[in-house]
């Protein structure tokens, strides 16, 4: 008999069996059954809660395929820069900031975009230093592959005139040699290392709160990275088994492992999908090359007007070791590559890893391109011949169109290609990469259809040959997240026996205009069986 019952709604099921279903069923956390509302409600019994919703649409629960969930909890808990339009409003948030941590407190923050600003210059450790000249500070860049730190963090880090670049990262320099504070990529770790490390309560807590805002986006699911490297494998996997152990955890987690670790990881035995229905191990995280915005991703092609091509930062015969391993092992790896050169490159690396292999190798682990930014167009249909997941982050595309078109021209076109990927066969995936964009799912639906900024430009969208339908987005928000994490058995739809994950929303995304999807509420999310979010 089912504890919950909704029913005279609009179920996007996702199931050919019941495409068209009105009520659902719930218990013990699984599906009982879906149909009309006649037959489900006939399996009530008087302890059965049921639910009208009054013709509201439903979703299987959304999943963000990409996010930076640990680290994103506890920054919400620092300065929130992605609103900020001037150096001067920036550094406004962080001598409030200042006066309210106390002399050596550290200031962290993050999400400032000098492209957005009204004079787009970088900016650097001198600007802190006059409105913080006592406390450490560190503000991370919106794409999160670069940071700007002041004095006394570099002093902390012990960065100076005569610190090397760290492998994979780069100290950016004045004319007299000095640390600017402008830390690229790996060079970022090390002022993380010498940064407080939160504490076991603080972590506990910062995530809570974190998972409480994603119920009211619909998100019961998160496929969650370390961002760059540094120590935040271990905090972070240990947080999330703490609220496991407590009945707290209220999202189903797929956790990845910095790539590092991977000889470590193969020599215990540990594989992907490693764990329960809420908390599992996902695969390996690597980078490939750096972000469009710091012109750091390894391009095939100069950016327009400079003879820069950008970095890589895994030497690809390194990739190939890494990515061996894991594939022996049977550990998924999920490369980051921004660039057409790394996506070749990295193409190249598992065409010769899995050669052989791919008529014959099982469907698990799944290994993944994380953001596939900007591909060559001979190399857009290798994803799915591979057997890859596109896992892939629809509003940076609105964010990073003006910058795109700045820095790569007519090349532009390639440049989140999602139709094109689809129409190879390639598995979409979706996402946010949340902190670097806002974790909301619908402003992510609304820029795969729309491919237009809120104001309605470009008037057909840019390059719109590339929008996916809203179905097609949901899809990525759901099943192409579940088949990413190898749970597509379990999640993605609403099934009979799969898990009790849904949203039910406000307003219904396959009706209103495509421009209005962002602002889409949402009535309830249930999770595991359990309204975890109702909007009253």
């Amino acid at each position: 008999m089912p504890n919950l019952i909704l029913f005279n709604g609009k179920l996007h099921t996702q199931d050919e069996s019941y495409p068209d279903a009105s009520a659902i069923a719930l218990r013990d956390g699984r599906i009982l059954a879906v149909g009309n509302d006649e037959e489900i409600r006939a399996f009530g019994h008087k302890n059965t809660k049921e639910i009208d919703l009054q013709g509201r649409r439903v979703l299987p629960g959304l999943a963000d395929s990409h996010i930076h969930f640990y680290e994103w909890s506890l920054l919400l808990r620092g300065i929130m820069l992605g609103n900020t339009r001037s150096l001067a409003e920036m550094q406004a948030e962080v001598s409030e900031a200042t006066k309210k941590a106390g002399e050596g407190k550290w200031i962290i923050g993050g999400g400032w975009n000098q492209d957005n600003w009204d004079k787009p210059i970088a900016p650097t450790k001198a600007d802190l230093d006059k409105i913080s000249p006592q406390n450490p500070v560190v503000l991370w860049r919106k794409d999160m592959h670069l940071a700007l730190a002041n004095s006394v963090a570099l002093a902390q880090a012990g960065i100076d005139e005569n610190t090397p670049d760290p492998e994979m990262g780069v100290i950016q320099r004045d004319e007299n040699g000095e640390a600017n504070g402008l830390l690229f990529e790996f060079a970022i770790n090390l002022v993380r290392d010498v940064m407080p490390i939160s504490t076991d309560i603080e972590a506990d807590v910062a995530m809570q709160i974190a998972m409480k805002q994603l119920h009211e986006l619909g998100i019961t699911s998160v496929h969650d990275f370390r961002i760059m490297g540094g120590d935040g494998g271990a905090p972070a996997l240990r947080t999330f088994q703490r609220l496991r152990d407590q009945n707290l955890l209220k999202l189903r987690a797929l956790v990845m492992l910095p790539g590092e670790f991977v000889e470590e990881t193969a020599k215990t035995g540990l594989q992907s999908g490693f764990g329960d229905d809420f908390l599992r191990i996902g695969g390996i995280k690597l980078f490939a090359d750096g972000a469009l915005g710091p012109r750091t991703a390894w391009m095939l092609e100069s950016f327009e007007n400079t003879n820069e091509t950008g970095m890589p930062l895994t030497p690809m015969s390194e990739m190939a070791e890494k990515i061996a391993i894991a594939e022996k092992a049977g550990i998924g790896t999920a490369i980051h590559a921004i660039g057409d050169r790394a996506i070749r490159e990295l193409l190249d690396v598992y065409t010769e890893v899995l050669d052989g292999n791919l008529d014959q190798r099982d469907t698990h682990p799944k290994h993944r391109i994380e953001h596939v930014q900007h591909s060559h167009p001979d190399d857009l249909g290798r994803l799915a011949d591979l057997g890859l997941v596109a896992s892939v982050q629809p509003l940076h595309l609105v964010e990073d169109m003006d910058m795109v078109d700045a820095t790569l021209g007519k090349r532009g076109r390639w440049a989140y290609a999602f139709r094109d990927l689809l129409n190879a066969g390639t598995t979409l995936a979706l996402g946010s990469d949340c902190p670097v964009a806002s974790p909301n799912p619908y402003l992510g639906i609304q820029a795969a259809v729309t491919r237009q900024k809120n104001d309605g430009t470009p008037a057909e969208g840019w390059y719109p040959a590339q929008r996916l339908t809203v179905a097609e987005a949901v899809y990525g928000y759901t099943m192409g997240a579940a088949i990413a994490a190898g749970t597509e058995n379990m999640q993605g739809s609403l099934t009979s026996g799969k898990l009790a994950d849904l949203v039910v929303l406000e307003d219904d995304i396959f009706e209103i205009p495509p421009l209005e999807i962002g602002k889409a509420q949402v009535k309830m999310t249930v999770f595991d069986g359990e309204i975890v979010f109702r909007r009253e």
